[in-house]
């Protein structure tokens, strides 16, 4: 799947007789001004490769789905998809209210490409997937918001497409139904399926996607490695909107990152030197840098230094699992500020959430804190973390016009690593330092 410079152009009127007036005057007299969904947007999707697209609302990522689904013509440029498609656009699009679950099945089963007995052999599994009972034989006019986007999702999914468009429709179902979707996903992507997956939530585009794309205002600004496509995206939409055009024009300066760049460069930076220091000791590398840190910016608030410690404060950012250890930055106050708080959070290479704090609840936090203050601010936590590179963001939570928010927020501030240890049984990523205890309830007799 490809794109090249695609753009949708939109004629808007100031009242709908300025229409009637263009067409009648031959376009000799211009009532319209144009509006620029989507501008000048390239990418490729490869064989089995899933990008992730986010952006703020109107930022053009529901366009350029419909123009890839051919539901919609681009103004200019040009899309290539190789493979049958399917795509979970809207809450029930292509369905009608008054057709029954099964009707529908059978009519967006076609439109798909499928054939009449293709879908008698996969009708029952499509029935089993979508779980919506004895109402896939009602109108489904009848149905829920949930069983809608059930119905519409597990068609998609059986139809074994070679491209799979999905916009944020997955949000509508219960938890229990996500990870049946998100496991269906990664099967079809084994596949060789090509996903191109828009949503709002960070955290499923790192997990989920092998690359990502920042559109805002029609334009990509930034593709590459999911993490810091999101990281940037965040940083986007929680600066102030006086910051907005400033912003906008770094991260487009940036335009590509390279989905290996950045993680090639931290990995190498986290790489083991047995011999460097003795087995057990936690030690200082100057030289493990994180090289995707993206700061925020301040509302009226800085964070300064952040570092890990041992307890009796050296710093430190090789590891030992099961020691403790202070994560501590300093927070200074360039104005007044309200409902303070502070946060951190632990994350794995490819940018997976691990576990994170506050130092309070929103309830518990400070009341006020005026200009020119500086706190230091401390986290204990115990190193439960199996050998490998992970990342610490830091952030000062605050009111400053009566809604909580960052007022300074680092991500991938420090990067640290945790060191092998011998005789290690923890599996996944989490050491939980799980004892096991075997009772032989009956041991046979051997015969001779």
């Amino acid at each position: 799947m490809s794109a090249r410079d695609l753009g949708k152009c939109y004629r808007i009127y100031g009242f709908p007789k300025d229409k009637l007036k263009e067409v009648l005057l031959l376009g000799r007299r211009v009532y319209h001004r144009e509006f620029w969904a989507l501008r000048e947007v390239s990418f490729e999707v490869n064989k089995g490769e899933t990008v992730g697209i986010v952006g703020r609302n109107g930022s053009g990522k529901s366009t350029l789905l419909q123009i890839l689904s051919g539901t919609l013509a681009p103004t200019t440029g040009t899309a290539d998809i190789y493979g049958r498609v399917s795509a979970l656009l809207e809450l029930g699009s292509g369905f009608s209210p008054e057709f029954t679950g099964k009707e529908n099945v059978y009519m967006n089963a076609s439109i798909l490409g499928l054939s009449r007995k293709e879908i008698d052999e996969r009708y029952d599994e499509i029935v089993e997937f979508a779980d919506i009972g004895q109402f896939i034989d009602q109108p489904v006019r009848t149905y829920s918001s949930g069983m809608y986007v059930r119905l519409a999702f597990a068609v998609a999914i059986n139809v074994e497409p070679q491209v799979l468009l999905v916009d944020e429709a997955l949000s509508v179902g219960d938890e229990i139904f996500q990870r049946k979707c998100f496991s269906r996903i990664r099967s079809l992507k084994e596949k060789g399926c090509s996903i191109l997956f828009v949503s709002h939530s960070g955290a499923t585009v790192i997990d989920l996607c092998d690359r990502a794309m920042l559109l805002d205002g029609g334009e990509c600004l930034l593709s590459g490695a999911p993490k810091l496509v999101v990281a940037n995206y965040l940083k986007l939409v929680s600066a102030p909107h006086e910051e907005q055009h400033r912003l906008r024009e770094e991260i487009r300066s940036r335009k590509e990152l390279s989905p290996e760049s950045t993680e090639k460069e931290s990995i190498e930076a986290a790489r083991f030197d047995n011999d460097q220091q003795p087995e057990y000791m936690p030690f200082y590398d100057p030289g493990l840098v994180p090289k995707t840190t993206v700061r925020y910016v301040s509302r009226g608030a800085e964070i300064l230094d952040p570092k890990i410690t041992t307890v009796d404060g050296e710093i430190v950012n090789n590891l030992v699992g099961g020691q403790d250890y202070i994560y501590c930055y300093k927070a200074r106050f360039l104005d007044d500020a309200f409902e303070v708080r502070f946060g951190m959070l632990i994350k794995t290479l490819t940018g997976f959430e691990l576990g994170g704090a506050t130092n309070a609840t929103l309830e518990e936090a400070m009341p006020a804190v005026v200009a020119g203050t500086v706190i230091d601010v401390k986290f204990r936590f115990r190193c439960l973390l199996l050998p490998g590179a992970y990342f610490l963001n830091c952030g000062i939570l605050g009111s400053i016009t009566g809604q909580e928010e960052f007022l300074d927020r680092c991500v991938d501030a420090v990067m640290f690593r945790v060191q092998p240890s011998k005789g290690s049984r923890a599996s996944a990523v989490v050491d939980f330092m799980i004892n096991s205890h075997i009772a032989i309830k009956h041991r046979p007799t051997l015969m001779p």
